[in-house]
């Protein structure tokens, strides 16, 4: 009969035993995968606002060339990255600007989050932040963005942009671990300086 018990007992044991093991493993699981995630790549993708109207006025809407340009925008970030796309984006309050980012929101189906141009101190930080190993776009003028790179800790040393250059793309990756570093790409009609 002490046999039987015993068995019995050994084996509510083993089982105890056997629970506390895959309870464990599976904290451990979790507790890693939340802290890969928390550690992922984040990716800001910087434009100026496309091509404007040449109207009189502060607040200009895009021209049709900037309306050319925006649709070709949306074409190139809608399947930005294999899995999501972007996942945010960010523009100032003007026309200009709206305008440029509707065509990739509307693809994406994402709100357009507005920002003040005057703050690129901390509004990339708040950024990051908020959309950390993400995919964020953020449409700005020429000259706020070299200003907005250079806060992330990434190319201090941006080029100017010319008044009438709005084809570059700047990809700035911030990685968990490791350098944030600067890609600058072009779309659309290309930049000609004038002679």
């Amino acid at each position: 009969m002490r046999n039987s018990e015993s068995d019995a007992d050994r084996r509510r044991r083993r089982r105890r035993r056997r629970i506390q093991v895959i309870i464990i493993y599976t904290a451990i699981a979790v507790g890693l995968a939340w802290f890969f995630e928390l550690q992922a790549t984040t990716t800001v993708i910087f434009v100026r606002h496309a091509e404007k109207a040449s109207i009189e006025g502060s607040d200009p809407e895009l021209s049709d060339a900037g309306k050319a340009r925006a649709a070709e925008l949306a074409r190139q970030l809608v399947e930005a990255d294999v899995v999501a796309g972007v996942d945010a984006i960010y523009s100032t309050t003007f026309q200009r600007t709206e305008q440029t980012a509707r065509p990739v929101a509307d693809a994406l189906g994402l709100p357009i989050t507005p920002y003040d141009a005057m703050n690129t101190e901390t509004i990339i930080d708040d950024i990051v932040k908020a959309h950390k190993g993400k995919i964020i776009l953020v449409v700005g003028h020429s000259n706020t963005i070299p200003a907005l790179i250079a806060n992330m800790g990434a190319s201090k040393v941006v080029p100017p942009i010319a008044e009438d250059e709005y084809d570059n793309i700047y990809i700035v990756t911030i990685p968990w671990f490791g350098k944030t570093k600067t890609i600058r790409l072009r779309y659309g009609a290309p930049y000609v300086p004038a002679p």
